[in-house]
């Protein structure tokens, strides 16, 4: 972990600082020593150079003193930036404040997770007929000093008398399963480890619930070795792991994957089969009465993205956006299955279909119309539609949804309103209000946030999100904060942050744009930044900010880019082709090594979006815009902090390493290239309070530091 000390400064030394604050370090910035090796891949008869494999080897004595040297030269040189504490004083203020999740229901049993703002971590609790005093039910708090233990995901059992949770250790991607009886509070010997990217459904007989596993991996190798071949397996209450029945396997599929569903009516498993992140999936089925437990291939081409909503008998309800790139709804009888026989039931529209859920007599379909939601409700009998009235322009999230009540639940934002919870009655047209949170130190009438639309290099409309304090002059000496992600048909959506709100207390401006790559507009918008359109999503993140500077929002010197995980390779990438574009930069656990991405946990799922580097076209593409191989020498790069943790198993932190040591080794200036790497933390999910708000505060003192300075 990456400390903070209080610091205090007598009189005498403040002169001193604030000439050492001027100049950083020095006037030669001395990095870590990093070595280099004499280590050459051939790809397709190109010899490409990796001086910094050695990297890779994350359990290697090298790589922990490395990791130690670059922490310990990070925190020398951030522990003299004031911005720092100034942020952390607004985050801290900030984050104390009560947060709540949208309910969901089990029976007569109402379950939410609740934070009090002193809390590391969220606790579950419920309420018997969402009436009665509310209960607690897990407590992640207490299964670690640091509070890096987080809860993953919970499923109530059918008659609510049983949960399965899943915990993760220090952010780690893999999970272990445990059962807890709700009414006696007695946690059952059941364990289940080596899950991952599994959820639990429960049998309607509430017997057990299927999951998904791997092999238990090498020890040393458990957050870096790939994983592939996923099971699928039943587990009995009250049995071992090692007797759980084993569904379903293809050892001639390495790289499938299953999502799984049980009907309504608790007739059939339904198993969505995914391939990566590759939006597109097939879907199989299990009949669990009666003797025939055959796996059923209902849709077994990868032609387009099947969803499953819920089913009338041997009905069956799926969006999916076949030959409809906005989203429909589709009705497939599983004793006629073949495509000519389907019935559509929802037809595409110009807006994006983003989710679709069944409650008693409707289905409800939520739409982005241009990055804002709306909620149409769909008759079953007559599929009629009505609107959900809402006043305000912003997002519908987290929607929470029973089959057998109209009622459901959902979460309101955007970026200058904080969350707010509310309970609507589909057949009576009511809304209630739940909860709002309030942010101490933050007043929405004071901030105001718009929309606009800027063209892209090749003239592309992107919309974009601007987001300040009202009474702000804003000028082309405003500190701007761009923030980006564009890809696997992420939507990134209006939402308040706490984060947003300390630039913007801090005197900045915020703005982010929806980039290709992502599925604000559907299918055609996610491939228009995939594979060998993946330069577009460059290309618009760049526009952006030449739009906000010649609209005097900000000037180059005066703008910072943020982006996480696929949005940190968006990062390094924009700022190696546009080095002159941006005043500071703040690539996070990115996929940095375009070339090696797939050799590593799930990183192979990844080419569905970016391509293989074993296909030559692919890596003809690859090889233009990976950030690792893209650094030149005698370039003068913004002041940079790259930022990952050693627990990351999603994206490997190898990827940050190298890209840290290259770019250190190739900057011509005096401008930082500084890595600030976390322990007992992962991707992102799960990490307690005080990290959080001490890497946002890092993060945003050191880069609103470097704007000020220029």
């Amino acid at each position: 972990m990456l400390l903070r000390s209080t610091r205090y400064y007598p009189l005498f030394f403040i002169a001193w600082l604030i000439l050492f604050q001027s100049t950083g370090f020095s006037d030669e910035i001395n990095y870590p020593a990093s070595k280099i090796s004499n280590i050459q891949d051939n790809y397709h008869g190109n010899i490409i150079d990796d001086p910094y494999r050695w990297l890779e080897d994350l359990n290697s004595l090298e790589t922990s003193e490395w990791i130690q040297s670059q922490n310990k030269f990070t925190e020398k040189y951030l522990n003299t930036f004031k911005e720092i504490n100034l942020f952390k004083e607004i985050l801290s203020k900030a984050y104390k404040n009560e947060t709540r999740s949208v309910p969901f229901r089990k029976k007569s049993k109402h379950f939410y997770y609740l934070n009090n703002g002193d809390w590391q971590q969220s606790k579950l609790f419920y309420k018997n007929n969402n009436e009665s005093e509310e209960k607690l039910l897990l407590d992640p708090n207490i299964l670690s000093e640091d509070g890096t233990v987080s809860i993953s995901s919970v499923s109530v059992s059918p008659n609510a008398n049983l949960i399965a949770y899943s915990l993760s250790d220090g952010g780690s991607d893999w999970r272990t399963w445990k059962i807890k009886n709700i009414k006696t509070g007695e946690t059952l010997k059941d364990l289940i480890r080596w899950s991952k990217f599994s959820n639990a459904e429960w049998k309607k007989d509430n017997s057990g619930f299927f999951y998904s596993g791997y092999n238990e991996p090498k020890k040393g190798d458990e957050f870096e070795s790939i994983n592939t071949n996923q099971k699928l397996f039943f587990h009995k209450i009250g049995q071992s792991q090692t007797k759980d029945e084993l569904i379903y396997q293809r050892t001639d599929q390495p790289e499938w994957g299953w999502g799984t569903t049980i009907t309504e009516d608790g007739k059939f498993l339904i198993l969505h089969v995914s391939e990566g992140t590759d939006e597109r999936n097939r879907v199989f089925y299990q009949s669990i009465e009666g003797n025939n437990n055959k796996i059923i291939e209902l849709i077994p081409d990868l032609k387009a993205q099947f969803s499953f909503i819920g089913n009338n008998k041997s009905i069956f309800w799926f969006f999916t956006d076949l030959d409809a790139p906005m989203g429909r709804v589709i009705a497939i009888d599983i004793n006629k299955p073949d495509e000519e026989h389907w019935l559509e039931l929802i037809p595409e529209n110009e807006h994006a279909l983003i989710d679709v859920r069944e409650i008693k007599d409707f289905l409800i379909g939520q739409y982005l119309n241009n990055v804002s939601s709306e909620i149409v409700l769909f008759d079953k009998k007559t599929l009629s539609k009505s609107y959900m009235k809402f006043n305000d322009e912003g997002i519908f999230s987290s929607l929470s949804t029973e089959v057998d009540s109209n009622i459901f639940y959902f979460s309101y934002t955007n970026y200058v309103t904080p969350n707010q919870i509310y309970q609507y009655n589909a057949l009576a047209n009511t809304l209630k209000t739940i909860w709002i949170k309030n942010v101490p130190g933050f007043e929405s009438e004071q901030y105001l946030s718009k929309k606009v639309f800027y063209p892209s290099k090749d003239g592309t409309l992107i919309p974009m999100f601007i987001s300040h304090k009202k009474n702000q002059t804003i000028n082309s000496n405003t500190p701007l904060l761009l923030y980006g992600y564009g890809g696997f048909d992420i939507s990134i959506l209006p939402s308040f942050s706490e984060r947003y709100f300390a630039w913007m207390k801090m005197g900045g401006v915020v703005a982010v744009p929806n980039l290709r790559g992502g599925g604000e507009y559907g299918e055609l918008w996610h491939q228009q930044g995939m594979l060998d359109n993946k330069q577009n999503v460059f290309d618009d993140f760049a526009a952006a900010a030449e739009y906000l500077h010649k609209n005097n929002y900000s000037q180059p010197t005066k703008t910072v880019i943020s982006g996480r995980s696929n949005g940190g390779l968006l990062v390094g990438a924009t700022f190696l082709q546009r080095p002159t574009l941006f005043g500071a930069t703040l690539p996070a656990v990115g996929v940095m090594d375009m070339l090696r991405f797939n050799k590593f946990t799930i990183g192979w799922a990844w080419e569905s979006d970016y391509g293989s580097p074993e296909d030559v076209d692919d890596f003809n593409t690859l090889i233009q815009y990976s950030p690792y191989h893209n650094i030149t020498e005698d370039v003068c790069y913004p002041p940079t902090l790259i930022t990952t943790s050693e627990i990351d198993d999603r994206v490997v932190p190898s990827h940050s390493y190298k890209f840290a040591a290259r770019l250190q080794k190739a900057q011509e200036c005096n401008n930082p290239i500084l890595i600030r790497i976390e322990t007992r933390a992962g991707h992102g999910a799960g990490t307690p309070k005080d990290k959080t708000i001490d890497y946002i505060a890092d993060s945003y003192g050191f880069a609103l530091h470097h704007l000020s300075k220029n």
